[in-house]
């Protein structure tokens, strides 16, 4: 799917942004502010319309109070608030449906991924792909890992069964960097029916299987510390992959 650029007016101007970016955040006052003001001022340069969206998942800290203050000052942000921690997938999927760009990207609230590397993402969007996704498991090895040895192993032993069971095809389906086209987006969500961790490997098992032209391409990644991913987030995660492999079995997916 060809997409051109056209428009640099905000969004205040009432025109549809040409991106959407939704961030999923909880409990992220210690860095929500610092990825949002890093976003706005890379875009701010770019000759199209923008719109940023961070759905808070039921916070218990300031996140919210410091997302509503920043867009007071910096009108192409907003905030979606859920009463209650629902999970990362669900904030996602929240943030999606809001979107009205034409192409949508998610990141993380850390900006493990740095917004920079969104023009070549969009180079492959405009050159035919439907999703592209960042991978730390293709290319040179750039990665900045903070975690203990033991999260390391049970990470490698998650992507081998994430490979194994669900997306033979692909390296890494858990950076959250995801770019799509509106098109993909809208079909892809519809589907979406994982609410925490293992909703990235649902979202390209749903695109697999619908026939989406999927790339992946290498990434920088600094996974800081203080990361919010538990040893038993690994597990639900595996869990998560149980129910995609049925889903996928009895067609639920399918469009």
């Amino acid at each position: 799917m060809r997409i051109h650029i056209k428009s640099r007016k905000s969004k205040k101007s009432g025109i549809t942004p040409f991106l959407s970016i939704v961030i999923p955040a909880y409990n992220e006052e210690e860095r929500i502010a610092k990825t949002l003001i890093r976003i706005d001022q890379y875009l701010s340069f770019k000759k199209y319309a923008y719109e940023i969206i961070v759905v808070d998942d039921g916070s218990s800290d300031n996140t919210v109070a410091l997302v509503s203050k920043l867009s007071r000052k910096v009108g192409h942000i907003s905030i979606l608030k859920n009463k209650k921690n629902r999970g990362k997938g669900f904030a996602v999927r929240t943030g999606m449906r809001k979107a009205q760009g034409r192409i949508r990207l998610f990141m993380d609230a850390d900006n493990s991924v740095d917004i920079s590397h969104l023009d070549e993402f969009i180079r492959h969007l405009e050159s035919g792909f439907d999703i592209v996704i960042g991978s730390i498991k293709i290319g040179e090895q750039r990665a900045t890992e903070r975690n203990g040895i033991h999260r390391r192993i049970l990470g490698s032993l998650a992507n081998f069964l994430i490979r194994a069971l669900a997306t033979p095809k692909i390296k890494d389906t858990q950076r959250g960097f995801k770019l799509f086209s509106a098109r993909a987006a809208k079909k892809i969500f519809s589907r979406q029916t994982i609410n925490r961790f293992g909703f990235d490997i649902e979202l390209l098992v749903i695109a697999r299987k619908n026939g989406y032209q999927i790339k992946e391409i290498p990434v920088v990644w600094d996974n800081p510390a203080g990361s919010k991913v538990g040893l038993s987030s690994y597990v639900f995660t595996l869990i998560e992959l149980l129910r995609i492999t049925l889903n996928r079995a009895v067609g639920k997916y399918n469009f």
